[in-house]
């Protein structure tokens, strides 16, 4: 399938490298818009549930690039709406506004001449950035595509967010979605188009005031904690449906010499199958409730987040139109399950991918920078995309559900 656009001729199947590394050039061109909107976006804290200025930034770039169909809702999510020349189908394009940092935190950005350095740069500004100067590309490019094109920065993605931006969004629109792209400022090459079930939890173990520490010999809630751990380790995990279970982090006590009176773990609940997800969580339950009783301490279970299992397949046209635009940008398909804004856009049944714009390092860190050079190709990646699918030929294989 090709596309004509002021780039050269664009084919998704054999892309000519000097079309792709036309593209390339193009984005390149627009170093300074892009590079300022990432500034912008970086230095606006966007805490999950404390988005709104960073919404206020997004939705006045769309303003400044001429889009007349621009709105927020209820929850903070920011739309951005172009009508395609036909209006016979849409596609969005979606970025998680929210970072996992406080507005406390040093949100200032340290700009290189190879790469930017600062806190949510990667996850997700980069991302927010890309969304923000998609219509000033589509100008450069000059690309009117036939579909319309539904840009989305959602709110409420990360930790107790659950997505929750997008899911509101998605039961209360009336626009129908053809087909979705997640940007993700990290890594680059990323191809994502399943999602597993998953389920974030927080597993606190405190020692009551009147504990009587020579009931069970001298214990504290780090003992505890550690039994919890053994406990959860043994639960029997099936290889097929591939299952596991993971230990983020864990805290508790102060000092060296004395028993901690609090201890908690943050762990994740991952498998292919939603009912041997929902199995292992019920077993979880179970253990905390036997070590409750039998131990006398307060323990509590905070279930943060959850994901439903589900996707395309890699044979499906949205996927293989990734794979074709990757592969003549010279980008390796990183190919692997996801559990970003893809998981609510499956669940509600819309073919969905989510791709990487570059690459990065020490991501959700205070030391967080990403690579602005590949940034570029990252870029054209998505608008080379975004032309395939506006190729009659795509429709042609069926990718429209």
């Amino acid at each position: 399938m090709t596309h004509e656009t002021s780039t050269g001729s664009f084919d998704t199947d054999s892309a000519p490298d000097e079309a792709a590394l036309n593209l390339v050039a193009e984005v390149k061109s627009c170093r300074d818009i892009l590079l300022a909107n990432l500034v912008m976006a970086a230095e606006t804290p966007a805490p999950t549930f404390g988005e709104e200025a960073r919404v206020r930034f997004l939705l006045d770039r769309f303003r400044e690039s001429g889009l007349d169909h621009i709105s927020s809702d209820e929850v903070n999510n920011a739309i951005g709406f172009l009508p395609g020349a036909s209006n016979s189908r849409t596609v969005a394009v979606v970025a998680h506004l929210d970072t996992v940092f406080s507005p406390k935190e040093p949100h200032a950005l340290s700009l290189g001449s190879d790469r930017v350095q600062g806190i949510g740069i990667g996850d997700n500004s980069l991302g927010v950035a890309v969304l923000a100067s998609l219509p000033l590309l589509f100008e450069k490019l000059k690309f009117r595509p036939q579909y319309n094109l539904l840009l989305l920065g959602v709110s409420r993605s990360l930790g107790r967010g659950n997505l929750g931006g997008l899911r509101f969004l998605l039961e209360n629109t009336r626009q129908k979605i053809d087909e979705a792209i997640c940007l993700e400022g990290c890594p680059l090459g990323r191809l994502n188009f399943t999602a597993v079930a998953m389920m974030r939890g927080e597993i606190r173990v405190k020692m009551p005031d009147e504990y009587d520490f020579s009931r069970f010999g001298v214990h504290g809630a780090i003992y505890h904690l550690n039994e919890l751990i053994n406990r959860i380790l043994e639960i029997p995990r099936p290889s097929r449906p591939r299952t596991s279970v993971v230990f983020g982090s864990i805290e508790g006590g102060n000092t060296f010499h004395q028993l901690a009176r609090d201890a908690s773990l943050r762990f994740e609940v991952r498998s292919e199958s939603d009912e041997v997800a929902g199995m292992i969580l019920q077993k979880i339950r179970f253990i905390l409730e036997e070590v409750r009783a039998r131990s006398g301490v307060e323990i509590e279970l905070d279930e943060i987040s959850w994901r439903d299992h589900g996707g395309i397949g890699f044979d499906h046209p949205l996927v293989q139109t990734c794979r074709g635009v990757m592969e003549s940008l010279d980008l390796q398909p990183q190919i692997g399950p996801s559990m970003s804004e893809l998981a609510a856009l499956i669940a509600a049944g819309i073919p969905a991918v989510t791709l990487g714009l570059t690459r990065g390092h020490e991501v959700n860190t205070l030391a967080e920078e990403v690579e602005i050079e590949p940034m570029f190709r990252g870029i054209a990646q998505i608008l080379g995309v975004l032309q395939a699918l506006d190729d009659p030929a795509y429709n042609e294989k069926g990718a429209v559900a």
